[in-house]
């Protein structure tokens, strides 16, 4: 669209001020008027049945097992014997490898195993819905 072009929203005698925004930044009155309210559905149910359940959070069980993992590598390389062939830091940096990452899968597995036993005590509850004008 060029510039010589009017808007279809717009007339020749009013400009086009959809969506224009106020010097101030704020709504112009007009917007605020015609801006949508959500209304209650009256068909809408009062109550709706919903399944709570505590299921657990993979990313902080995964970087425990990882922790874990590189603790166990840590403890593993600096109170081994010393072999004059290899520094510490490079068999820290093996044994971190070796262990974090099965860490890793063993915590992401166990962490699948609780998110299963959540399914299965599951419990049903009921929701109701509540209208607060002020969290609008």
């Amino acid at each position: 669209m060029t510039s010589d072009q009017p808007s279809p929203n717009s007339t020749p005698e009013q400009p086009d001020t959809l969506g224009a925004v106020s010097a101030d930044g704020q709504p112009t009155p007009e917007d605020r008027e015609t801006a949508p309210v959500a209304q209650a559905d009256p068909d809408a149910p009062p109550h709706r049945e919903v399944t709570v359940r505590r299921a657990p959070k993979f990313v902080p069980f995964m970087a425990l097992g990882a922790i874990v993992g590189f603790l166990a590598a840590f403890v593993l390389a600096y109170t081994g014997p010393v072999d004059p062939t290899l520094t510490r830091e490079s068999v820290l940096g093996f044994f971190t490898v070796a262990f974090a990452l099965p860490g890793l899968i063993l915590a992401a597995l166990l962490a699948l195993v609780f998110d299963r036993r959540s399914i299965k005590r599951a419990e049903r509850a009921r929701a109701e819905r509540t209208y607060d004008d002020d969290a609008a």
